[in-house]
């Protein structure tokens, strides 16, 4: 097997035990109910912005695991230009977490970030042990995703103030599921220490 290149995209890492999620948070939000989590999800991209600053200080790789919304000729960028420039919903969600030359993106089809996508050969190539995760909906996309990550013995860390639901009581009963069966940490995002998730 050829040696792994040393630098994939500027400074990104070619290998780290964590990884940080980023999901759904490239959205328009122009969907029925997308009124009703604008607040919540802005509040979250804003925490999860500065986790994402956090995260890349310590060497740790950010992942956009992004819906296509249906339309298997996305393209990533394409979907980034549309919600800062067609006046959607969604652009000061996008605002917040725009995606920088180093970091990696994951086009998913349904609500999982490992269902038919290449997320799982990315992580097995970065030896990633230990995913936090970010995003829309903590009882959709977000759990979903937990779910399979949980199934192949990832650790988790799902900080409760980088995700958002369409209510309080979905993300929180979302949370709930996450911590107690998944055996995520849901703490606040100050409290992530990535120099300790690296020893996981």
């Amino acid at each position: 097997m050829p040696a792994k290149n040393q630098d994939l995209h500027g400074s990104a890492p070619d290998s780290s035990p964590v990884a940080l999620l980023l999901i759904d948070f490239i959205n328009d939000l122009e969907f029925e109910g997308g009124e009703k989590i604008l607040e919540r999800a802005v509040a979250a991209a804003s925490r999860a912005a500065e986790l994402k600053r956090r995260a890349k200080s310590c060497g740790v790789p950010a992942i956009y695991v992004n819906d296509n919304f249906g339309r298997w000729q996305s393209n990533f960028n394409n979907l980034i230009e549309h919600c800062l420039r067609d006046g959607v919903r969604g652009r000061p969600l996008v605002q917040r977490l725009l995606p920088e030359p180093d970091d990696y993106f994951v086009l998913k089809p349904k609500h999982s970030g490992f269902f038919s996508t290449t997320l799982d050969v990315l992580l097995d190539y970065l030896h990633a042990r230990t995913l936090v995760l970010t995003g829309i909906a903590t009882n959709v996309c977000v759990l979903f995703t937990a779910n399979d990550a949980y199934m192949r013995d990832f650790h988790l860390a799902v900080p409760q103030d980088c995700v958002a639901a369409l209510t309080d009581e979905e993300h929180r009963w979302a949370l709930d599921q996450m911590e107690r069966i998944l055996k995520a940490d849901t703490g606040p995002s100050a409290q992530l220490d990535f120099e300790r998730l690296k020893l996981q």
